[in-house]
């Protein structure tokens, strides 16, 4: 761990009422008393007067807090300096700080490397924090509380446990052929193994949900040309997003809008008309849907309610599990129910909307929300929430059905050490050096 005292600017950019510096590492007592700050009482708060180390011209009067090692943040002895909001007095606080021997700026990431060196967090921890910091809607949020919280680290780590602890076993049974084992040793180890495997391939089998939250849901609204996509998509976000035409065709390109449903980041998507047709760049547009279609979480497959109870074809054809139907227009319908079960095969309710009138608008909302919630809600369990996890659990696996189709119990063995080895790799407790760099350096200055 670097001997360099660091400090960064903890609060948001710009102006506001009240700024936070955070200050951390073994000159942090001296950094205080240069800036003419007496210590004060650990984790109270304490009005002070901040002064300049050479002209000793008073900066600002605010608040410190004094938290000593190790019952820190980082670990080390760290300080918070609440001031006042305005550029002028965060940046003569931040050359003052700079002034004094042995404080610098910190990197990006810098605090919470200091926090994992200490062990203070492990690196699932770690991501967590970089993950709630970015966090836009209250589904990733608490995703990310979840992490922080330590449920991945607490999986991983029981798996490490029991993994480590039959390797142990299968050691034994190889070094010591001679002695007088337990008959059952091996059995139970294998036993273990299978369980391990069982269990983690379980856990990988998630359809990506944490990583899908993380990153933001997609819902592609489909369907033949004037339908009403464009005008339902400018209803949903409750803005114009989309130009909204009388002419087929209008949209040839994807058009994308950010939105929240039911604490959900979501990306809502207004296609092309599907449609066979001569244009060149209708057809792009059109392959561009399809492929938007079949990549997207959901899909809003809209039926012209003009034409109702016909429904085109080609909309048709993409209708699956993941998909709500949805019947446009319903202020043209007579007799147009808000919801009405499919007489179909696949017996889906269909959404009757108006983007005119805003009927049926609330109720599909909740109909998406209601299926975002069954498909990707996770409350109370760990995810894996980044590709880096997803890599080391799927080798974990690997090895361990090698280990079960070794030919020698020193080949199982083996297996069973880069299991383990994986393992450690979620958490950080061996090989880490080379990630370090990678995880941290997503931080914003001050974390």
């Amino acid at each position: 761990m670097s001997e360099d005292t660091i400090f960064a600017l903890a609060s948001g950019p710009g102006r506001a009422g009240i700024a936070v510096i955070r200050v951390s590492g073994a000159k942090t007592a001296k950094a205080l008393q240069r800036l003419g700050v007496k210590l004060p009482s650990p984790r109270v708060a304490t009005r002070a007067k901040f002064t300049d180390p050479a002209t000793h011209e008073i900066l600002d009067n605010g608040l410190v807090l004094w938290f000593p090692a190790p019952h820190s943040f980082t670990g080390e002895d760290v300080a918070e300096l609440h001031i006042h909001g305005g550029r002028a007095v965060i940046e003569s606080l931040m050359a003052a700080l700079s002034s004094i021997g042995g404080v610098r700026p910190a990197e990006a990431g810098e605090f919470t490397r200091r926090a994992f060196l200490s062990g203070k967090m492990d690196i699932t921890q770690a991501e967590a924090l970089a993950d709630l910091v970015d966090a836009e809607s209250r589904a990733q949020a608490r995703q990310a509380l979840r992490q922080m919280g330590g449920a991945l680290k607490e999986l991983c780590d029981d798996w490490r446990h029991r993994l480590v602890l039959a390797l142990a076993h299968l050691e034994a049974v190889i070094d010591f052929p001679d002695e007088d084992l337990p008959p059952d040793v091996a059995d139970k180890v294998w036993g273990e193994v299978r369980d391990l495997e069982s269990r983690i391939t379980t856990f990988l089998n998630d359809k990506h949900r944490g990583e899908r939250i993380r990153e933001g849901l997609s819902i592609a609204i489909v369907g033949a040309p004037n339908a009403g996509k464009s005008s339902l998509l400018n209803a949903l976000a409750r803005r114009d997003a989309a130009i909204v035409s009388a002419t087929p065709g209008t949209t040839r390109d994807i058009i994308d809008v950010q939105m929240e449903i039911g604490g959900y980041a979501v990306t809502l998507s207004d296609t092309a008309g599907l449609r066979e047709t001569t244009d060149h760049i209708e057809q792009e547009g059109v392959k561009r849907a399809q492929k938007r279609a079949t990549e997207a979480d959901l899909k809003i497959a809209l039926f012209d309610g003009a034409a109702y109870p016909v429904r085109d074809a080609a909309t048709e054809k993409l209708v699956d599990e993941n998909t709500i139907q949805v019947v446009s227009k319903a202020d043209v319908l007579n007799q147009a129910r808000e919801i009405e079960l499919d007489t179909g095969e696949n017996m889906r309710p269909t959404h009757f909307v108006s983007a005119l009138t805003g009927f049926g608008l609330t109720a599909l909302l909740q109909r998406l929300e209601a299926l975002i919630k069954q498909k990707f809600d996770a409350v109370g369990s760990a995810t894996v929430t980044r590709a880096r996890h997803r890599k080391a659990l799927e080798e974990c696996a690997d090895a361990l059905a090698r280990a079960q189709k070794a030919d020698l119990p020193e080949l199982a063995a083996e297996d069973l050490r880069l299991a383990a080895k994986a393992l450690g790799r979620m958490t950080g407790r061996i090989d880490v050096e080379d990630i370090l760099d990678v995880v941290f350096r997503e931080f914003c200055i001050g974390k």
